[in-house]
């Protein structure tokens, strides 16, 4: 929640998170969480929405939400397509505006700023990937 994930949606990724399968069904989001159904089903199309879940059948054909080894990685990659795409829009801004007016010039900066940043996030995120896999003896590279 802290990061600005809706209670319900952190609540959810938590438990999936914490078990130690890494996938629940519904119903025993329901039962973990306390909640209703409605609740858990909400909460599972916004994570699947931004990559951070997603669904299985298992033997018995019931619907299971997973998270895995990748997720911090996908959340990444997910945050680094949003804000290029912010970055795309204040550059159709810049299109508009002007690139010699105030907000223009504003835009411009916030565009590259934006750019920077996703690409740096996608960057970071491809370089770490490992971590996510390992068995703890990977290292980050130096800087």
């Amino acid at each position: 929640m802290q990061s600005g994930t809706p209670q319900m949606m952190a609540r959810v990724m938590a438990a999936l998170t914490i078990s130690d399968t890494g996938s629940l069904t519904a119903s025993e989001l329901v039962q973990r969480l306390q909640v209703s159904p409605a609740s858990v089903s909400k909460a599972i199309a916004f994570l699947e929405g931004q990559d951070l879940v997603r669904r299985e059948r298992d033997e018995r054909r019931r619907e299971r939400y997973v998270v895995d080894s990748e997720v911090m990685y996908q959340a990444m990659m997910a945050s680094a397509r949003s804000t290029a795409l912010v970055a795309e829009t204040a550059r159709q801004g810049v299109g508009i505006l002007g690139p010699g007016t105030p907000a223009g010039a504003r835009l411009e900066n916030t565009a590259r700023f934006l750019d920077f940043v996703s690409e740096s996030i996608a960057r970071a995120a491809n370089q770490a990937r490992e971590i996510l896999t390992s068995d703890g003896t990977a290292q980050l590279p130096d800087h």
